[in-house]
């Protein structure tokens, strides 16, 4: 595979640092600018991460080093076909957050606006920097720069609860973050290189038992931000922040980089081979399962919308996870397009609670009878996401789903078949009564129907990727190559073995 050496990676990376020196500079003086420079600078990131997928469609490899730091070991990019898949999804998705944060921050006259923008463009360029990580090193780096950079967005309300659900995320990421750099020390005493192959580079270092331990505590490591059970427990006390960071925080940045760790661990550090051979791909697929059930039966129990959609981002992501431990070709695409899938949709079920909540200030589920008809187009999106993340067509949830059980059966494993189905009919028994009950169900108080949506900056973002969302049901290169270039993926992985 050729490799082209290429400042773009790294200018991924810094366009939003620069952006939000602008913001911090801008201040409360002039909200105008200061959002200006917001989404122009997600719109430059945007165009410098598409300008770099026709490279990695003709099977080409980006890489920039910044800085060599020992032999084996530098600050490095390197842009292949998995760190694009998710750069191009965070920085898609980057934009309509923006756009949907000014009407949230607004129509709320949230408190400490610029620091809230300031914060989410550093997110922004700690996420770019894992997508394009070269390395485990250069991966840890920007990690914990998304950990720090997030912990604001996570207390940005300064209450009680806000101050100790950063607390409670700093106290499990950091934790993580020293295991995951225990880790990253112990693997280049063995190997003397850190850098990412398809396929993995470990087989023929260490011990198996040496091999196992490494595994596992990797695993606990990116686990954390994944929100594998039981080291979720931070997610959802988070959910007490704006709804923004919410959906930053599931479709974008912090979790989606946590299962993007554990699929760099699984594929591109250990590899298919060598999980094999010390049988530990059943054992995460199992660990993944039982994630995907528990956290399923919790969703069904929370009143609260954004709790109930934070197990369902668990119940998701442990999905891929799982996905990606089956070590089939089906299951290898159908793991990595559901970062992409779940991402849309994801994001718009939360812009969806941020909208209800700016307009009626209502967080319950037990709140919501009726207000189908006074915002319709917050609860057709709504019910478009919902179908898709159950699995129904012709949203984009079912095809990484259907890609999904076809790698279980490829594996021969019938058991993750009937897990994906389980936790489809959760899906669907924890998000189809709201859908109905917004739309069919009289409230208790009499109320006068009316069309009364919250404003055009919230509900425009997430009519978009709502539809974007179906779009790709249909057409799942529509836009992005997405499809392709998940599958390419799977076969450098697969064809590394």
């Amino acid at each position: 595979m050729e490799t082209i050496v290429s400042i773009r990676p790294l200018l991924a990376v810094l366009v939003t640092l620069i952006g939000s020196l602008f913001i911090i500079f801008t201040g409360e003086r002039n909200r105008n600018l200061r959002e200006f420079w917001t989404i122009l600078a997600s719109i430059i990131k945007f165009s410098i991460v598409l300008s770099m997928v026709p490279f990695i469609l003709d099977g080409k490899t980006l890489e920039f080093t910044i800085i060599s730091l020992a032999p084996g070991v530098s600050l490095q990019f390197r842009v292949d076909q998995f760190g694009m898949f998710f750069g191009i999804l965070a920085s898609a998705l980057w934009i309509a957050t923006s756009v949907y944060s000014i009407g949230y921050v607004r129509g709320l006259n949230e408190h400490a606006q610029t620091r809230y923008f300031f914060n989410f463009a550093l997110c922004l360029s700690a996420t770019m920097g894992i997508a394009f990580a070269g390395n485990l090193l250069t991966l840890f780096i920007f990690y914990e720069m998304l950990t720090v950079a997030t912990y604001p967005l996570v207390a940005h309300k300064e209450t009680e609860d806000a101050i100790m659900g950063g607390r409670k995320y700093l106290a499990y990421t950091l934790i993580a973050g020293v295991v995951i750099l225990f880790a990253i020390i112990f693997i280049y005493t063995l190997t003397g290189s850190l850098d990412f192959k398809p396929g993995g580079f470990l087989l023929g270092h260490g011990s198996p038992g040496t091999l196992i331990f490494l595994f596992v505590i990797l695993i606990l490591g990116f686990g954390v931000k994944a929100a594998l059970m039981p080291m979720h427990e931070w997610l959802p006390t988070a959910m007490v922040a704006p709804t923004p960071v919410s959906a930053l925080l599931h479709a974008v940045a912090v979790v989606k980089a946590g299962v993007f760790g554990c699929l760099r661990i699984i594929l591109y550090v250990f590899g298919p081979v060598l999980l094999h051979e010390l049988d530990l791909w059943i054992i995460l697929a199992y660990f993944s399962a039982f994630t995907v059930i528990v956290s399923g039966m919790y969703a069904l129990a929370q009143d609260n919308l954004k709790r109930r959609l934070a197990f369902s981002t668990i119940n998701n992501l442990a999905i891929i996870v799982m996905g990606a431990a089956l070590l089939t070709p089906s299951a290898i695409t159908g793991s990595i397009f559901h970062i992409g899938s779940h991402g849309f949709m994801k994001i718009t079920l939360f812009f969806v609670a941020g909208a209800i909540y700016v307009k009626t200030h209502k967080e319950n589920i037990s709140e919501l009878d009726g207000l189908g008809r006074q915002m319709p187009l917050t609860f057709g999106a709504f019910a478009v996401c919902a179908m898709g993340v159950a699995g129904t067509p012709p949203v984009c949830g079912f095809i990484s789903k259907w890609y999904l059980a076809l790698g279980a059966i490829e594996a021969k494993q019938v058991v993750f078949l009937f897990v994906l189905l389980i936790s489809a009919m959760m899906d669907i028994a924890y998000f189809f009564p709201i859908i109905y009950n917004a739309f069919f169900k009289i409230p208790e108080e009499a109320i006068n129907p009316h069309f009364d949506e919250a404003p055009m900056r919230m509900v425009v973002p997430l009519m978009i990727t709502a539809i974007i969302s179906l779009i790709l049901g249909i057409f799942p290169n529509a836009f992005f190559n997405f499809f392709n270039i998940a599958s390419m993926a799977a076969g450098k992985i697969l064809g590394g073995m």
